[in-house]
């Protein structure tokens, strides 16, 4: 038989970093190979690369109403995955926390990293968790399975950035 043989527990074989301010960073990483990881892990669904810095920033920086955290699973000091969360600072009609980056190596998809950081980020929060989701994004199905239920439709005014 050929091929690489793949868990379908992550936890056996990736390393899970959690960052929380901007000195976490493991040595191998830092804020800016973790935004262009995101960028380009999440295609066709990215950001730009300055919205996922601010985003990160906005995540890593402890304020009033803000702060958040970060999770990367690393195979072999290489990072395969990462999800990002944002305090809202709010509850009830807000929820207290947000869903807002989750990004997986292409080559690493369909071995359960994706769920296996949801599940772990959703243990990390206390209160509830939100998230957006455009409808044709295959990963609408995983958030789903861990549990994401669909109560509004979100509605904009693009009245571009400030």
């Amino acid at each position: 038989m050929t091929g690489k043989s793949v868990s379908t527990d992550p936890s056996k074989t990736c390393q899970l970093w959690e960052i929380r301010e901007m000195g976490d960073f493991p040595k191998t990483m830092d804020l800016q190979a973790l935004c262009e990881f995101l960028h380009q892990k999440m295609k066709p669904y990215e950001d730009t690369v300055p919205d996922v810095r601010r985003a990160l920033e906005y995540a890593l920086v402890p304020g009033a109403g803000q702060g958040g955290f970060v999770l990367v699973a690393a195979r072999d000091g290489r990072p395969v995955g990462a999800i990002v969360i944002l305090n809202t600072g709010m509850g009830g009609y807000v929820p207290e926390h947000i869903l807002l980056f989750v990004g997986v190596d292409p080559d690493e998809r369909g071995h359960g990293i994706g769920g296996w950081l949801v599940r772990e980020a959703l243990d990390r929060c206390p209160g509830d968790v939100k998230l957006h989701v455009e409808y044709d994004n295959p990963a609408k199905r995983l958030y789903e399975r861990v549990g994401f239920t669909t109560k509004y439709a979100e509605m904009r005014i693009p009245r571009g950035c400030a």
